[in-house]
């Protein structure tokens, strides 16, 4: 066999995961921040965000009896809009990428306790992950960080 070596995978054993404590999941959370939290329209994405003032308590119980600190939630909602499943989970795959990778960091960074929800609109579904990412950032910035 000729050809070049293939490479084990780089994959992460886990530490890379958006963490279960940081995902706004429930349908009333989702609901409230909507209700109650400030939105930014942008191009592709709407974000909004219920910041609280004062923080709740910051310390949540993980499964195997240790505790971790998180700062915010985040939670992503990619409408269906007519397009496929694999265009919509990617979209989705993109989404959650950049609320760990910047919203949720730059919340622990700025101590910043804040439900943070990206919405997406149809043109996100032709928008590079950088352009996403430049939304995304933008309007939770303007949100949580304006005044500061």
């Amino acid at each position: 066999m000729t050809g070049a070596s293939v490479e084990p995978s780089a994959k992460s054993s886990g530490g890379e995961r958006l963490p279960r404590s940081a995902r706004i999941c429930r349908s009333r959370e989702i609901e409230s921040v909507f209700r109650r939290g400030k939105r930014i329209r942008m191009p592709f994405v709407d974000v909004l965000a219920l910041v609280f003032v004062p923080p709740r308590p910051t310390v949540r119980a993980l499964g195997n009896g240790e505790q971790t600190r998180f700062c915010g939630r985040v939670g992503v909602i990619v409408p269906k809009l007519g397009q496929g499943i694999v265009a919509r989970n990617r979209l989705k795959r993109r989404l959650r990428e950049i609320a760990r990778r910047r919203v949720l960091r730059r919340l622990q960074e700025a101590g910043v306790d804040a439900d943070v929800l990206i919405r997406s609109k149809r043109s996100a579904y032709r928008a590079t992950y950088p352009q996403l990412e430049d939304m995304v950032t933008a309007g939770m910035e303007a949100i949580c960080f304006k005044g500061r």
